[in-house]
């Protein structure tokens, strides 16, 4: 913790990272890019952002940071992952391309471009009821859905056909859509929430 200002690490290899910075900011943290294992070191809490999975995957492991963030999951500190954040922190995926890794910790199945192409982007209205009774606008941009929910992990919320878009385990939230896209802070306010938790208890 910065003071009393949670610390949170923005993974900085590739994605949208820019619009989680401003939520982040807005909701009072105090935000750090992180790109080297030394940045994970000084977070409270880690976004992995929206982008392509295989290419942060790529860049996850020439920059050194596969592996520590694998510990970090192991050590419980707070993540929030959306779009191919969600495929980042699962353990299963499929139509991975060749050699594609994930940092795992999130016992789901992730299917990755499970709504087609960009141009078949949508938005949706969820039920989300961890969040409270308002639904929240979700966009769904080339997103993975979550083909299945192991005994680890709890469903957060699912589409009208049953499709699961929103998955929780311990710290760890996966989300198959953007939040910081569409106004909807609630997800990023867990985050803080769960880190300043784990703050509390580490003291």
């Amino acid at each position: 913790m910065a003071g009393n200002r949670p610390r949170i690490g923005v993974l900085a290899l590739q994605g949208d990272v820019r619009e989680h910075e401003q939520v982040l900011s807005s909701l009072g943290a105090d935000v750090l890019r992180v790109r080297r294992a030394e940045d994970l070191a000084l977070v409270d809490a880690l976004v992995i952002p929206g982008g392509e999975s295989s290419v942060i995957d790529k860049l996850s492991r020439l920059f050194g940071l596969q592996q520590p963030i694998r510990d970090a999951i192991a050590d419980g500190m707070p993540m929030l992952g959306t779009c191919a954040g969600l495929i980042m922190l699962a353990d299963t995926v499929v139509d991975a391309i060749d050699g594609q890794e994930s940092f795992g910790g999130l016992d789901v199945v992730v299917r990755r471009n499970a709504f087609g192409r960009q141009v078949e982007s949508f938005e949706a209205e969820l039920d989300v009821p961890a969040l409270g009774p308002v639904p929240v606008r979700a966009a769904f941009i080339r997103g993975p859905v979550v083909e299945s929910v192991g005994a680890g992990a709890t469903v957060m919320a699912a589409l009208e056909d049953g499709r699961v878009v929103a998955a929780s385990q311990g710290n760890l939230i996966g989300l198959s859509f953007h939040p910081e896209i569409t106004g909807e802070t609630r997800f990023h306010e867990q985050l803080l929430a769960l880190a300043a938790e784990r703050a509390a208890t580490t003291l």
